[in-house]
């Protein structure tokens, strides 16, 4: 495998793990921060916004799931899509938290 597959791999975990809050939020009618919301990131963007993005993300994990040839790939590379998926997650979580302390 080539090093550009590893990348892929990540990069294909981290918009798969985005797509989900993005798109639950949105086709549960409730608003969620977007890169298009004001400010970006923290404002809330509508939900048609955020099913839009979602599903953005979908489409962009699953060319980079065939190019990283995730399922193809073995162990190391499902691992490393993984670790993107779990990277983003945590990521997420941290972010989320402190603004809804704020």
């Amino acid at each position: 495998m080539a090093l550009q597959n590893y990348f892929e791999s990540f990069f294909a975990g981290m918009f798969l793990a985005n797509f989900v809050p993005h798109f639950v939020n949105g086709i549960s009618g409730d608003p969620f921060p977007t890169p298009f919301s004001s400010p970006p990131g923290k404002g809330l963007s509508s939900p048609l916004v955020n099913v839009l993005w979602g599903l953005l993300n979908l489409v962009v994990a699953c060319v980079l799931l065939r190019l990283g040839r995730v399922f193809a790939g073995g162990n190391l590379t499902l691992a490393i899509f993984f670790a993107g998926v779990v990277l983003i997650s945590i990521l997420s979580s941290v972010n989320f938290a402190k603004k809804l302390r704020s």
